[in-house]
């Protein structure tokens, strides 16, 4: 059964149907219910994704040396497919957000199935049905909070270590 994520490709957000994510140890899976937007950093990610090519290029001129470099070592082939990959990249959003504990991993030992919790990380807590976070970027949620305010716990945590 395949689950809905948005995916970014190329400035263009969509819903795309992905495997549901597997459970291990150290992980917990989590069937998200809010998620939250960054208007701040998803924007600006989205917005670059759109970007073309050559602005990119004149944006980030250390990335356009690390291509050369390769290109150098490795061949035009190998600097060509590295540089098709990353255009055409497919890249999940998302780094906030709060559900409910579906599964948990073998040595979890502080969350349980049907714990309320709220996720983050930018490789974890994405736009997504279920997400597998690592047992590090979860918290359970208190019965007072819902999950419109726990979704914003990334966001959050930003500020706080600004403090």
């Amino acid at each position: 059964m395949d689950l809905k994520q948005l995916i970014l490709v190329s400035g263009e957000i969509n819903l795309v149907d992905v495997p549901p994510p597997q459970l291990e140890e150290s992980v917990v899976l989590v069937q998200l219910f809010k998620s939250c937007i960054s208007v701040g950093t998803e924007i600006s990610t989205i917005k670059a994704s759109g970007t073309p090519l050559w602005k990119r290029a004149l944006d980030q001129p250390k990335k356009v040396k690390k291509l050369l470099d390769i290109f150098i070592a490795d061949g035009l082939a190998r600097a060509s497919n590295l540089l098709k990959e990353h255009i055409n990249e497919e890249i999940p959003i998302g780094y906030s957000g709060a559900g409910v504990v579906i599964g948990v991993g073998v040595d979890i030992l502080n969350f349980k199935v049907g714990d309320r919790v709220a996720c983050a990380g930018a490789q974890f807590s994405h736009h997504a049905e279920i997400i597998r976070v690592p047992k590090n970027l979860i918290v359970r949620i208190p019965e007072t909070v819902t999950y419109d305010e726990a979704s914003l716990v990334a966001l959050g945590s930003i500020a706080l270590h600004g403090v």
